[in-house]
């Protein structure tokens, strides 16, 4: 890829709602604002979400096996803003998908 279709590539996805997964099981959903060449990104308005502990889990089971529960074991999340996720530490990217009917109008 050329450098001026890299730029526009990086360009569309400015303000796009980016899922970050990291090499220690968390996921920052956030809205991508940068990145550099050691592929560290920005995120802005960025939520992190964390797996279960074993004890939540073995908790959810417990109360499944007793009629209480369903057996989920949710994962927790907390608001954090702006962020910046390690391009040493990112497993995963994913870029959400904007239906067409949700894309901004443009004035003639």
């Amino acid at each position: 890829m050329d450098n001026d279709s890299a730029v526009k590539y990086l360009e569309s996805l400015l303000n796009r709602t980016f899922r970050a997964h990291t090499s220690d099981g968390r996921m920052f959903l956030g809205e991508f604002k940068c990145t550099d060449n050691e592929s560290n990104i920005i995120l802005a308005k960025t939520y992190e979400y964390r797996m279960p502990t074993a004890k939540a889990k073995q908790d959810a089971i417990e109360r499944q096996l007793a009629g209480e529960g369903s057996g989920k074991a949710d994962m927790t999340s907390r608001f954090l803003g702006l962020v910046v996720v390690p391009g040493q530490h990112i497993t995963k990217l994913e870029v959400e998908e904007r239906k067409p009917w949700e894309l901004p109008l443009r004035p003639n």
